[in-house]
């Protein structure tokens, strides 16, 4: 058991610790109304009055609302709130937590040089020559890539290192012959400029990324190579990435894994983008930093890494059992006893889904997938032998539980359908400290690593709240196995495009209504704002409805397709 690992669980129970004190200190721990069965034995009586006859109240609809309301609905949905408040608690204590953290390793300036051994290679050592480099393998898998694979291609070709101790493989999965052709050709070209590239292509797309680098690897040229870097389609190293990531794993044998920071080229194109982008820096710069930190453990990011070979095959090599195959190998390779490393002074270029749609796939996959690897490896990671219980504890809960099952889930049941639904149960008791704290929190913890974008808070806020319908029906589905858990979309990228002075999505092509359209998200806009129309007139004690308002209307637009592609929200 490591010093980070200790450390780390000090400062969780330290984080846990003070959301109870906070909890006690504000009345959020009594539970003095009390989920009595009095209301139903009301209804009960009065259904028994109206079947014989004796009751008055047989044509009192109203009546009758009000008993089973009081009676049925609003015990069911007590129980339901102190769920949501429990899970909302685990929520931001981990996000304190992560925040607190990545914060301190940023104070401190503890750099990944100061915690694992780094130096730099040394080539000019004229009697070793190249050898002094270890072999790297560069891995690109696509799938009809026609608007980036010029740019992927060609960074990976541009890389710093001997000709002769890397290369390049382009595993090509495409189904359009014209573009298979180009991306054929295009190898061809670098490999008359004397790079060592190979272009590999499968009969079939059998385990999707994860079949075409488990089929790159079974390569003899592969199984000799040291290290493999792998970059999805629109991914663009700059050329000194194997300079500052490999001397990790050269100088330190139980790294088995150094993961780069994303950074993207579109982030400015719309509104969208721009608030993916927040999304994105809150899992760089605080959920892998901490886990790096602590635990020397996350999530690899499926691009922009660096592996080392052994470890890879230790683990069981590729799999495709999950539509996260990075989450999987990542998890596996951990209960083997391995490290990760996380840099984020190195970043690598990459685009952002252009839209809705996209960016709403995308996150469904993630989503289901890493919940469907929950349920294959939580017995796994309890019987690890080479893995201590600490860092079991921290991948169980908070690595799994928290972010993969409880977030979505909590957010979505307690503000998009608790909350509006409570403005028509008064005898529903909602604590104001769950309902106004917690998010406040949430907010502060997410705006404090982006003071930049402070301005985008709120549009961010609505968004997510959208989102979380999306990913909660993800996990759910992944965690139940239900229909569709295991469905791979390739996002669609615009590459060049994003040069023009337009923004691509503005280009009109004739659709179908349902592909104009987001039905759910109306239906959704529909219900919330009946739900603050009904708050506005008979408000009572709670006033609900400005909210209710705005986030009816963040899925109104959103439903429309409006993703802030006007000058005005650029």
């Amino acid at each position: 058991m490591e010093a980070g690992e200790i450390g780390g669980a000090l400062l969780f129970l330290l984080a846990a610790a003070a959301a109870v004190a906070a909890a006690v200190s504000v009345g959020a721990v009594d539970f003095s109304r009390p989920l009595t069965v009095g209301g139903f034995q009301e209804a009960v009586t009065w259904l028994i009055g109206v079947l014989d006859g004796t009751s008055s109240a047989a044509a009192d609809v109203y009546g009758a609302w009000v008993a089973v309301r009081a009676g049925v609905i609003a015990p069911v949905l007590q129980v339901a709130v102190w769920a949501c408040m429990v899970m909302s608690v685990m929520l931001v204590v981990e996000a304190v937590y992560n925040s607190v953290v990545s914060l301190g390793v940023k104070a401190i300036g503890w750099k990944p040089e100061r915690r694992f051994k780094w130096k730099a290679l040394d080539g000019d050592d004229e009697e070793k020559g190249s050898a002094h480099y270890p072999l790297v393998l560069v891995q690109i898998p696509m799938y009809n890539e026609l608007e980036v694979y010029k740019l992927s291609i060609a960074a990976a070709c541009e890389l710093q290192w001997p000709k002769d101790r890397i290369i390049v493989q382009v595993l090509d999965d495409s189904t359009d012959l014209v573009i298979k052709n180009l991306v054929e050709l295009e190898c061809e070209n670098w490999a008359n400029k004397g790079v060592n590239i190979k272009y590999t292509t499968r009969t079939s797309r059998k385990g999707f990324k994860a079949g075409a680098l488990k089929k790159g690897m079974e390569c003899d040229y592969a199984r000799q190579s040291e290290y493999i870097a792998i970059f999805d389609a629109d991914f663009q190293p700059e050329p000194d990435f194997l300079l500052r990531t490999v001397p990790f794993l050269v100088n330190n044998p139980e790294v088995a894994l150094v993961q780069a920071r994303w950074s993207f080229v579109n982030d400015t194109t719309s509104l969208l983008t721009r608030v993916q982008k927040m999304f994105f820096d809150y899992h760089f710069k605080v959920e892998q930093e901490a886990g790096s930190a602590t635990f020397a453990f996350f999530s690899f990011n499926g691009t922009a890494g660096v592996w080392r070979t052994v470890a890879i095959k230790e683990a069981g090599g590729w799999k495709d059992r999950t539509t996260v195959e990075d989450m999987d190998l990542a998890v596996r390779a951990t209960l083997k006893g391995w490290k990760f490393v996380y840099v984020g002074e190195v970043r690598v270029k990459s685009e952002l889904p252009s839209t809705y749609k996209a960016y709403c796939r995308q996150q469904f996959r993630w989503s289901s997938g890493g919940a469907h690897l929950f349920r294959k490896m939580a017995k796994d990671v309890l019987v690890a032998k080479d893995v201590s219980l600490l860092k079991k504890s921290y991948m169980l809960y908070s690595f799994f539980l928290v972010r993969r099952v409880i977030a979505p889930t909590a957010a979505c049941i307690l503000y998009n359908i608790i909350l509006p639904v409570s403005v028509t149960i008064p005898e529903l008791y909602l604590p104001g400290w769950g309902v106004a704290y917690i998010p406040m929190v949430l907010t502060i913890v997410t705006a404090i690593r982006h003071p930049k974008n402070l301005h985008i808070m709120p549009f961010w806020i609505l968004f997510e709240s959208v989102m979380t319908v999306h990913r909660m029906r993800a996990a759910l589905t992944g965690l139940l196995e239900l229909e569709g858990f295991n469905q791979w979309a390739v996002t669609k990228k615009v590459g060049n495009d994003l040069e023009d002075s337009e923004v691509p999505l503005l280009q009109k092509t004739r659709k179908r209504l349902r592909d104009r359209v987001n039905f759910p998200e109306i239906g959704f806009s529909v219900f919330l704002f009946l739900c603050a129309s009904y708050n506005l007139a008979f408000h009572g004690t709670t006033s609900y409805y400005a909210n209710l308002y705005l986030q009816g209307l963040a899925f109104l637009l959103l439903g429309l397709n409006f993703t802030g592609t006007c000058s005005c929200c650029q």
